[in-house]
């Protein structure tokens, strides 16, 4: 009797689960945040203590992971509404490499090691930091890294300029522009920064996106600044 109730909530919950994190939404392994991985572990013991304990409720397990999935989905909806609150929950990717030179307060404050580093070029068979552009490591850890174009040496990587309607002004020592070039070329443009989702900077112009009071894209413009 023990043992078909073992087998029975076992493929309960493993299409239970399956269900609740078909809710949660699609995400690899890869890219699972803090949040995620913590809610992950709490119904993976939650589903092995009810396995285990046959003599309590089964719903003293669904209610405790009906509720992470609600808890998860009501953050999720939030971090994609607050750039602030994304970033206070999942953090933010922090440039190690610049320039093929390293970033060694990052690497410290991040605890990442050079030997990490290392690790990672060889996996994309990276002879020499000098070969690397940018790296960026990852709110989920890991390593992204762009690779200097043998054709065009000092291509300027895509920056990221405009989030959510906000200047990011740690990038535009990188760009021909000021903060105050950026407001009037928008202006010009009849262009709300507060409407603008995403900007970046890239092959001297910069790309808009912007966005509805839905959130939802609406078209894609560039501002190109002229020549001399």
């Amino acid at each position: 009797m023990e043992l078909s109730i073992t087998i029975f909530r076992t493929l309960f919950f493993y299409f239970f689960v399956t269900f609740s994190y078909r809710i949660m939404g699609k995400r690899e392994i890869g890219q699972l945040g803090i949040i995620d991985l913590i809610v992950s572990i709490l119904i993976a013991e939650l589903v092995a203590i009810s396995i285990e304990n046959t003599n309590d409720s089964i719903f003293l397990t669904i209610i405790p992971i009906l509720l992470l999935v609600i808890v998860e989905i009501i953050l999720g909806f939030i971090s994609v509404k607050s750039k602030t609150f994304r970033h206070v929950l999942e953090g933010k990717p922090t440039m190690i490499v610049c320039d093929g030179k390293i970033n060694y307060h990052q690497m410290l404050k991040q605890r990442y090691t050079i030997d990490d580093l290392l690790f990672n070029m060889r996996q994309k068979e990276i002879k020499s930091i000098e070969d690397v552009e940018y790296a960026f490591l990852e709110a989920n850890g890991k390593l992204s890294i762009f690779k200097y174009d043998n054709k065009i040496k000092n291509k300027v990587f895509p920056l990221p300029l405009i989030i959510d309607g906000k200047i990011q002004e740690k990038y535009l020592y990188k760009i021909p522009f000021s903060k105050k070039e950026i407001f009037n070329m928008l202006l010009n443009k009849n262009i709300d920064i507060e409407n603008v989702f995403y900007g970046f900077y890239k092959d001297k112009k910069i790309f808009i996106i912007e966005k509805d009071s839905k959130n939802t894209f609406l078209n894609n413009k560039y501002i190109e600044k002229q020549q001399k």
